[in-house]
């Protein structure tokens, strides 16, 4: 299981920007209401930069940011046991420096870190506490369209079409294929707002043709 003891078993960056993205895109289908939809992703986030984050509404995020550089992971578990910061991040490179210690990471705190640069392995800082319970924020990210399919069939009971999700669509998504409107339907019987998909499409970058 992805952890920050076995960050051997974490996509490469750009692996794991696709599945970010995926995520983001499964999500404003299955949930319109941003409020209550597990992850988002901003490609416009500043100027080479690109942002993701994953929330579960009781306290836990993932904040992510992908840039030229490679990419920085920010984690926060409500009930993990609180580390010096400095540690947690100790040798993070200086060009994910202004991320993880400005705004919004630092309201919303950190429990682990990972980063990676261009021909580098993920990396991550000096972990104190015996269980930073990143096993249970990173292992959703294994890059695997089943391990969404399951998790969404549980999160978004009732907003789904009465066959459930099917696998293949997930999988179109993950591999980045053009969103179509028929697509769209195989996961919800309707969508209550075309035009809110297409924002959210636009801000995550994602290809559509609806």
């Amino acid at each position: 299981m992805i952890s920050t003891k076995k960050t051997e078993l974490l996509p490469d960056s750009t692996q794991l920007q696709a599945t970010c993205k995926a995520m983001a895109v499964l999500d404003a289908i299955l949930c319109q209401d941003w409020v209550y939809r597990y992850h988002s992703y901003n490609s416009l986030w500043a100027d080479g930069e690109e942002f993701f984050e994953m929330r579960n509404g009781e306290g836990d995020q993932l904040l992510m940011l992908f840039t030229k550089d490679g990419a920085v992971i920010n984690g926060f578990f409500s009930e993990a046991e609180q580390d010096d910061k400095i540690k947690l991040t100790d040798q993070l490179p200086n060009c994910f420096h202004e991320f993880i210690f400005g705004e919004p990471v630092h309201s919303a705190g950190t429990t682990f870190c990972l980063w990676k640069t261009a021909g580098q392995d993920w990396k991550t800082g000096i972990i104190a506490a015996n269980d930073d319970h990143s096993a249970e924020l990173l292992s959703p990210f294994d890059g695997q369209p089943s391990t969404y399919m399951l998790w969404a069939t549980d999160y978004f009971k009732g907003n789904y079409t009465a066959s459930g999700i099917p696998l293949d669509t997930v999988t179109r998504i993950y591999n980045q294929e053009t969103l179509t409107k028929e697509m769209v339907l195989s996961l919800v019987d309707t969508l209550e707002d075309w035009e809110q998909l297409i924002e959210d499409l636009e801000e995550i970058s994602y290809p559509y043709h609806i």
